[in-house]
């Protein structure tokens, strides 16, 4: 009877006092990837309305929020454009008083100024 319950399920893993560093980083290698999102393609309009609101935060100093991609979860940042390196393709957000952070125009999905 105990040895039925250690392979029911999980249990033979969990069960186990010593498991190879091999098999520990391909199980939680596996579950990272099965958490992972695709990068969306953005149209040429939706790009042209991210740097419109870009141009409006960098030159009005109005506060802008971005949702970033990130493979695992939801982003969003919100503070003023100071720096637009267009050569770089980057922005520097302003996100408070001696903070900022460098974004890639690249990954943001979407821009909204209020």
């Amino acid at each position: 009877m105990t040895t039925r319950k250690k392979l029911e399920g999980n249990g033979l893993w969990e069960s186990s006092r010593m498991m190879l560093p091999e098999h520990k980083e391909s199980i939680i290698r596996r579950q990272l990837e099965e958490g992972r999102k695709v990068k969306p393609m953005l149209d040429a309009q939706e790009m042209e309305l991210i740097e419109h609101a870009l141009a409006e935060s960098f030159y009005d100093h109005r506060t802008i929020t971005l949702r970033l991609y990130d493979e695992y979860e939801e982003v969003e940042r919100t503070g003023v454009v100071t720096i637009v390196l267009t050569h770089r393709r980057e922005i520097k957000l302003t996100t408070g008083p001696g903070e900022w952070e460098w974004i890639r125009i690249d990954d943001i999905l979407s821009a909204g100024v209020s």
